[in-house]
């Protein structure tokens, strides 16, 4: 990742006389020396708010992207505070524990976001709300106040960002001054970042992805940011035309909505070099590239940190690249801690060994994990030895499991193929969900599908899918099973047994499918499911009485409890 050694405030003081544009949202332009002067603001009024030598020094952010989201992440560099991500999809009792896991003693809002707060008690943590005269008054006196980065160290804890959740309540990640500022100067030396480049932020702040592959890499080379207060498909073209904007990254289905709006000539009619994101999959890549002569590169990072693969000159269709300089990945089976053997492709490219091809990514080097908040559970079971051969007593903490399903090939490239929790074992064969879904989305009536696991009555999971069709297609059981025959690389496991149709596939707020939902409703949801029953061939319409049955059977084998997991 490069040197630790810079600071985030360095680069925030370093900015300062610097009176280029620098900032763009919704029609006005700050230059980089405003932005610095407001964090230098920002910095002495948190100095004033928290307790002499308060520790933890943590604030929570609750905001859409707005200006004030990096002046408060400059502003807590320069400070020596850390800023919590405060994801406002959350609600009650889980928001409140988001705020009081992480210790924030100041919670930074907006009012459209101040009815999520009613009701709840957040004892000791003081609440300024940034759309209002009474915070413009508290941050009078502090005008013309000059960054100093000369108390900021690289260890100093800047971002406590939580990960998605899909089981049990999210973990809050710690990243450090030092280690943002690394990982934005990697991004600027291995995508030539330019200082009169435009990053266009349209992901949510709150998550890793926005601030470190976005904000860290435009702070770290001088460039400058546009902030959309929300990501929109249908105003992406016109944004980054109105700001000039040359990069932007993506997560989940961004892409793939972006794509779904109207196409006209002039869509290559814009500045952007590129974007660099995950889960955008080969066949929407491509067809981005077509459409707006824009070139998208996938690459995989842990948000966490633990494990980096970088794509590189000659990396295969497909594959994201090799791993990170400094990192020894591999892909191994989480059961035996044996290295899976590597990937054995069909001519036409199809994966033929996935059973024991596809295994967990992990780091087996120095990685710079920096651990969860408060969480020592998580980070006992994301850090541990792997081989039979490690010991406990063995400096370097263990192996970093990142969580992630790989596959590998002869030439040590690496392909992504799911989160562990979307592994499905049917009848004892192991698939990965990413594998299957890569299939079913050549289906061209399909505009977006998720596969997932729900279990079967007797034993392991059976494979469902939501499929999102396109604008006036409907779903016609007998073409879809003809697509199904007709795909060579769909083992006789990985054909879906319940298909539901949903009008729009449900997402987090970061884009990204949300399995947990569409797992815990399974078949029993208000969207129509078809079905291929035991012995059939053709699929067929879930009816209400076919899932009673389906119900009791699972009640009487003791497993139906396993249909809420």
């Amino acid at each position: 990742m490069g040197s630790m050694r810079r600071t985030v405030a360095e680069l925030v003081q370093e900015r300062w006389n610097d009176h280029r544009p620098g900032l763009w949202f919704e029609g006005r332009v700050l230059s980089h020396h405003r932005v610095a002067a407001g964090a230098a603001a920002r910095a002495a009024l948190l100095a004033d708010l928290l307790p002499p030598r308060a520790e933890p020094p943590h604030l929570g952010v609750l905001l859409d992207n707005t200006p004030e989201y990096p002046m408060w992440l400059s502003a807590a560099a320069l400070a020596g505070a850390a800023v919590a991500g405060i994801n406002p999809t959350r609600r009650g009792p889980e928001l409140a524990r988001d705020i009081l896991h992480t210790e924030c003693r100041v919670l930074i809002t907006e009012q459209a976001h101040l009815p999520l707060l009613d009701g709840l008690e957040l004892p000791g943590v003081r609440v300024l709300v940034t759309d209002t005269d009474a915070y413009a008054d508290l941050l009078t006196p502090y005008e013309g106040t000059k960054p100093d980065a000369s108390s900021a160290s690289p260890e100093d804890r800047l971002l406590l960002y939580f990960t998605s959740g899909s089981t049990g309540a999210p973990k809050a990640a710690i990243c450090t001054q030092g280690r943002l500022a690394a990982a934005g100067q990697s991004l600027v030396d291995h995508f030539g970042v330019r200082r009169e480049d435009t990053h266009y932020i349209c992901m949510p702040m709150f998550h890793g992805n926005a601030v470190i592959a976005d904000w860290a890499p435009a702070l770290a080379a001088g460039a400058g940011v546009a902030l959309r207060r929300r990501f929109s498909a249908s105003g992406f073209l016109a944004d980054v035309r109105a700001c000039r904007a040359t990069y932007f990254t993506y997560v989940g289905r961004a892409v793939q909505y972006i794509l779904a709006t109207p196409a006209h000539p002039d869509d290559r009619d814009n500045p952007l070099r590129m974007g660099f994101g995950t889960e955008a999959g080969a066949v929407d890549a491509a067809a981005f590239e077509r459409r707006f002569g824009v070139r998208l590169v996938e690459g995989y990072g842990s948000s966490e940190g633990g494990a980096a693969i970088q794509r590189t000159s000659g990396t295969p269709a497909g594959a994201i690249g090799r791993a990170a300089p400094g990192d020894d990945l591999a892909v191994v089976d989480p059961g035996t801690l044996r290295e899976c053997p590597a990937a054995v492709f069909a001519g036409d490219g199809r994966l033929l060994n996935g059973a024991d091809a596809i295994g967990e990514l992990v780091n087996r080097g120095p990685n710079p994990f920096e651990g969860y908040w408060r969480n020592p559970a998580a980070d006992a079971d994301r850090r541990r030895w792997g081989s039979p051969r490690s010991s406990e007593a063995e400096s370097g903490g263990g192996w970093y499991w990142t969580g992630d399903l790989f596959y590998r090939d002869a030439d040590g490239y690496l392909y992504f193929a799911g989160r562990t929790d979307d592994r499905l074992r049917v009848d004892s064969e192991n698939l990965a969900a990413a594998v299957i879904e890569n299939i079913l989305a050549r289906y061209e009536g399909a505009a977006a599908v998720a596969v997932y696991a729900v279990p079967d009555a007797v034993a392991g999971d059976q494979v469902m899918a939501a499929v999102a069709l396109r604008s006036a297609v409907s779903f016609d059981p007998l073409d879809f099973g003809e697509f199904l025959l007709s795909q060579p690389d769909l083992g006789t496991k990985m054909a879906p047994r319940f298909i539901r149709i949903v009008e729009q596939m449900p997402v987090t707020a970061t884009n990204k499918v949300h399995r947990v939902g569409l797992r815990r409703e399974g078949f029993r949801c208000a969207d129509p499911v078809w079905w291929r029953p035991p012995g059939e061939c053709a699929y067929q319409r879930l009816a209400e009485a076919e899932v009673e049955e389906l119900v009791a059977e699972y009640r009487a084998r003791g497993r139906e409890e396993l249909l809420t997991r």
